[in-house]
C-alpha cells in the first residue's frame, strides 16, 4: 500500500468516524415525547407512583422529574443539579434521583439502557417524555411549561 493511499484512508476513517460521533451527540438530550400508546412498548407503566421506583419522596403536583442514574456516570451529578434546580424554579415540581447502580430490576423494568435518563411525568404521574442522556434546558422547560400551562421564559437561559 503507497503511502498516498494509507492516508487516504485514515482521513476516510477520521471523517467517519468524526461524522458518526457528532450524530451521536447531537441526539443526547433530545426529549421524546411519549404518546398514550407508547409507554407500554417503552417498558413504562402508563402511571407511576413513588412505589415503582422504590422512593419514600412524594411526587410534585404538576409534574415530576425521574432521573435514573448510576455512580459510575460522569454525567449525572450534573444533570442531578439542572434537574433539582428546575424542580425548585417551579411549584409543584419534584426531582427525584433514582440510583441503579443495585437495582437491576428496575433498569430493566423501565427500560433504562444509558444514564442518566428522564421521564417527565404529569401530575397525576403519567409519562409524557423520556429523555436519554443529559437533557437539554429549554427542552425539559418546554416540557414543564406544557403540563403545567405556564410560560417562563426568564428559566431558559
Amino acid at each position: 500500500m503507497s503511502s498516498t493511499s494509507a492516508l487516504i484512508l485514515v482521513l476516510v476513517l477520521v471523517s467517519g468516524t468524526t461524522v458518526l460521533g457528532l450524530f451521536w451527540r447531537s441526539r443526547q438530550g433530545r426529549p421524546i415525547v411519549v404518546t398514550p400508546a407508547a409507554p407500554e412498548a417503552l417498558g413504562v407503566p402508563d402511571a407511576l407512583t413513588p412505589a415503582d421506583v422504590s422512593s419514600r419522596v412524594p411526587f410534585g403536583a404538576n409534574a415530576t422529574l425521574v432521573q435514573f442514574s448510576t455512580s459510575h456516570c460522569a454525567r449525572c451529578p450534573g444533570t442531578q443539579v439542572l434537574l433539582a434546580g428546575l424542580a425548585l424554579s417551579r411549584p409543584g415540581v419534584a426531582h427525584l434521583d433514582v440510583d441503579l447502580t443495585h437495582r437491576r430490576d428496575l433498569a430493566n423494568r423501565f427500560g433504562i439502557l444509558q444514564t442518566p435518563t428522564t421521564l417527565i411525568l404529569d401530575g397525576t404521574g403519567q409519562v409524557r417524555a423520556r429523555i436519554g442522556g443529559v437533557p437539554n434546558r429549554a427542552g425539559v422547560l418546554r416540557q414543564l411549561d406544557d403540563l403545567t400551562g405556564s410560560s417562563h421564559a426568564q428559566f431558559a437561559r
